[in-house]
């Protein structure tokens, strides 16, 4: 690997290890085994290195967990076979999703990298209306992205901070689904 590709492996430890905000660029060079300076060199500043590697790594989580599982089974079996695959990926990665509520908190006074946040939070909401309708991205409505990827995006949010604050209690795949058929019949009446 080249400079680059180490700083990158090296962000991301520390990101495992320290966390966004409490990782600095003498962390970074350290883990990496790279001059402080190939930081600025490469990237322009820590943050722009943290970004990239905390982006790349939702970026495999993504790949990873967007398919609904169990094949032959029903949209609600799939649906909650989902969730808990998510769930379980909160505790088991637990470092990314502190560094990525880390960097939301340090973007409200960092305008570019709220402004990136923003960007990739409209397209999970284009791609989760897509793979729950099934249709490719191009091919979903706009009234989809805005309330089912919208809601999908928001309980996606809320229990990742449950999961993370009392994963004894958090809730599970079956009890999503049932929840959300509640509000449906709530809704309905």
């Amino acid at each position: 690997m080249g400079n680059r590709e180490d700083l990158l492996a090296g962000a991301r430890r520390c990101l495992e290890e320290k966390g966004y905000l409490r990782t600095t660029v003498r962390d970074i060079a350290a883990a990496s085994k790279v001059s402080m300076a190939a930081i600025g060199y490469h990237f322009g500043s820590r943050e722009a290195l943290l970004n990239l590697a905390l982006f790349a790594a939702m970026d495999e989580w993504a790949a990873g967990s967007g398919r609904l599982a169990g094949q032959g089974a029903t949209t609600a079996e799939r649906y909650a076979d989902t969730w808990d695959r998510k769930i379980r990926d909160f505790g088991e990665m637990r470092w990314l999703w502190m560094a990525s509520v880390e960097a939301f908190v340090h973007a409200q006074s960092a305008p570019e990298l709220l402004a990136t946040l923003a960007e990739n939070q409209r397209q999970a909401r284009r791609m989760v209306a897509a793979h729950l309708r099934g249709v490719p991205e191009d091919a979903v409505t706009q009234e989809d992205v805005r309330a089912l990827g919208s809601v999908h995006i928001a309980l996606l949010s809320g229990v990742m901070v449950q999961a993370l604050t009392d994963p004894e209690q958090a809730p599970t795949g079956r009890e999503l689904a049932q929840g959300l058929r509640a509000m449906a019949e709530l809704l309905e009446s």
